[in-house]
């Protein structure tokens, strides 16, 4: 089922932490709370108000914080390929050049923040079955606005090609403590899935499963050994989807559990 291009979601009452593949351009806007993103390269704190733009085909991590009193809340607009391929013949936009963006970003405008805002007072005609012609109205709504205020963004919206071929070595390093399913790893380093594991075994020859358990392992010595990091606290940063999967993991690797390392 397509996501709906506009969703007013996160309503979390405590902290929250988690990692997600970004497969469509997306646009957001915190109503309440703060959050922390992170990719490989950089990290960015949002707070209430703020608006940041993901750009799509990226892994990052993330850190979402309800305020004091009251829920972590957020707007986000969906820019998938066929909507901006539509608003591409349109309106004739075309890439003029190859850009080499960030995965997210902070956009500073208090047009676009005045028209996010707007939008709550949609909320609940727009959460409603039913509401799919407004709910494209106003996403292309958003996306000629971006366009009108940051013309350099047509060179992100536009570029419709894929992940070309990369050298998976030096990515696999960088990017080994996201959880993502192998396919996605594929993807991104512009292989198949078939010839994914294929050009793997020929580096590393293992599994990608297994190399990926390992090196998450190996990490996580490392920062519980030398950096006296508490399992808890790392577990997630590492690629682990719950503490007791880790520590059983941990303790078959080494012979001792972690907390007693």
């Amino acid at each position: 089922m397509q996501k709906p291009p506009i969703q007013y979601s996160c309503y979390f009452s405590r902290s929250s932490k988690g990692e997600q593949f970004v497969p469509e351009h997306t646009l957001v806007y915190i109503i309440s709370g703060s959050l922390v993103i992170a990719d490989t390269s950089h990290t960015l704190s949002f707070n209430s108000g703020d608006i940041y733009f993901y750009r799509r085909n990226n892994l990052v991590k993330y850190t979402k914080c309800p305020p004091e009193t009251g829920e972590y809340r957020s707007i986000s607009i969906y820019f998938d390929q066929q909507t901006l391929r539509n608003i591409s013949l349109e309106y004739g936009f075309k890439v003029d050049e190859h850009t080499v963006a960030p995965a997210f970003q902070q956009i500073p405008s208090p047009a676009i923040g005045n028209y996010m805002r707007s939008l709550l007072a949609y909320e609940t005609i727009l959460i409603n079955k039913g509401a799919d012609d407004l709910l494209f109205v106003k996403q292309k709504e958003a996306i000629l606005l971006l366009l009108k205020l940051f013309p350099a963004f047509k060179n992100i919206l536009f570029d419709f090609s894929e992940p070309g071929k990369i050298d998976l070595e030096a990515f696999m390093e960088k990017n080994y403590h996201f959880n993502v399913q192998l396919k996605r790893y594929a993807y991104l380093t512009g292989r198949s899935l078939a010839t994914f594991k294929r050009d793997f075994e020929k580096i590393y020859h293992t599994t990608p499963s297994r190399w990926l358990l390992q090196r998450r392992l190996r990490e996580a010595y490392h920062l519980i050994k030398e950096m006296k990091k508490a399992a808890s606290d790392i577990y997630l940063e590492l690629g682990f989807e719950d503490l007791s999967h880790f520590s059983y993991a941990f303790k078959k690797a080494y012979g001792v559990a972690p907390s007693k390392l």
